[in-house]
């Protein structure tokens, strides 16, 4: 392997060709993206948003790192992949740029992220409305935020949820649509879902529980209707409803999509030439069933850091617990394993009796392991749960909801 090319500058991309340079290659490597020199996205809905930090701030490294080790940025989209088939076949991968350029290769990593899902109802197409997944997106919705801008948010989720806390700070009257109540239950657990929720209405956040049935446009106004007759005027609307993973470029070059790019435990895909990472991949278990596509942030990481060490023949680190987070109202969410495994659910509270920390319980020989826990300000928390989750240490529930007991007594 002489050289890659990496389709797609987020997190996914990114790591795959610092990785490749950190484990030793030395060989060609471009990295191919609309947007230029990879940037990191979570910060989209938050600092960035706010105003707190600049464009420039975003990216993962200062611009000569790439220089520096010889990595080609291509400020292009990818039209098109072609990959040699048979796929034993001597040939190189050609990868077409938008900008009539065409690159060769001996491997292509897939790191072509998602598209915001639309919602499916007459109007959720409309042109006008705003989704918030790259830079440009943040900088649209920031430019209409200002005191009583009246702001309709679809979608109560991480982004949306992250969104409306700082379209409050610019004195926005905001209004949150989200027909789950309360959301986020399979990820945090009912009892700080419920806790997090509330925290909308307490900031001055207009909660409306159900789905919209239509948007319609007309003078620059929003019209937002409900099943019960309800109607939602607003005068920015952002849908954040999720995504769908961005696969048309895998499909057209031939390879395994099923909701997703199908790839192992190290990235590879169907094509022995081709690796996938991030939101826009998919894992296929070696007894060919389908595992959740997870489009957190360290997924997209350790993703990247799995196809870079199989594309050089070399072990990954050893996988752990999926860990995320959220900021929201001045608190800061963390999570950790699986949610919604498991039986049961331990909670403690903090010195105010409010839910801090949640632990899902599975049953393990004649007691109990930690399979997901969750925590609002309460960091060492998550931290003691993923030690607990990784090395399959049996819990007490007792101690896990008793607050005089240290979090990390409990790892003894």
């Amino acid at each position: 392997m002489d050289s890659v090319i990496v389709v797609g500058g987020g997190l996914g991309g990114f790591t795959v060709v610092q990785q490749l340079r950190g484990r030793g290659f030395a060989g060609t490597i471009a990295v191919v993206d609309p947007e230029g020199l990879p940037y990191d996205r979570p910060p989209l809905s938050k600092e960035f948003l706010a105003g707190g930090i600049d464009a420039e701030q975003l990216h993962f490294v200062e611009p000569h790192w790439f220089a520096e080790r010889h990595v080609d940025v291509y400020a292009a989209a990818a039209t098109a992949v072609d990959l040699p088939y048979p796929a034993d076949d001597d040939g190189r991968v050609a990868v077409t740029l938008s900008d009539g350029g065409r690159l060769l290769a001996d491997r292509v990593v897939f790191a072509t992220g998602g598209r915001a899902r639309t919602l499916p109802i007459p109007g959720g197409d409309l042109d006008s409305l705003l989704v918030l997944r790259t830079r440009a997106d943040a900088e649209a919705l920031r430019s209409s935020l200002r005191p009583g801008t009246r702001l309709a948010l679809i979608g109560a989720g991480l982004i949306g949820a992250e969104a409306a806390s700082v379209a409050r700070g610019f004195g926005a009257e905001v209004t949150l649509i989200e027909p789950v109540d309360p959301p986020l239950v399979p990820a945090i657990g009912r009892e700080l879902a419920e806790r997090l929720h509330a925290m909308h209405a307490e900031a001055g956040i207009r909660v409306v529980t159900a789905a919209p049935t239509a948007i319609r446009a007309t003078a620059g106004e929003y019209s937002i209707e409900f099943a019960d007759g309800t109607v939602v005027s607003a005068d920015v609307v952002l849908v954040g409803i999720g995504i769908e993973p961005e696969t048309a470029l895998a499909e057209a070059s031939g390879l395994d999509v099923v909701g997703g790019i199908l790839t192992d435990a190290g990235q590879r895909t169907s094509h022995p030439r081709a690796w996938a990472v991030g939101d826009c991949a998919r894992p296929r278990h070696d007894d060919g069933s389908l595992g959740r596509r997870a489009e957190h942030w360290e997924n997209a990481m350790h993703a990247g850091t799995a196809a870079a060490a199989a594309m050089l023949g070399q072990e990954p680190p050893a996988p752990t617990a999926p860990w995320f987070w959220s900021d929201r109202h001045g608190v800061h969410v963390e999570g950790v394993g699986d949610m919604s495994a498991g039986e049961t659910t331990v909670t403690r509270a903090d010195a105010s009796g409010r839910v801090q920390a949640a632990f899902r319980l599975a049953p393990a020989g004649d007691g109990q392991r930690v399979v997901g826990a969750a925590a609002i300000d309460g960091g060492v928390a998550v931290r003691v749960a993923r030690r607990l989750i990784d090395r399959g240490i049996a819990a007490d529930p007792a101690r896990l909801a008793d607050p005089s007991v240290p979090y990390k007594q409990l790892l003894k």
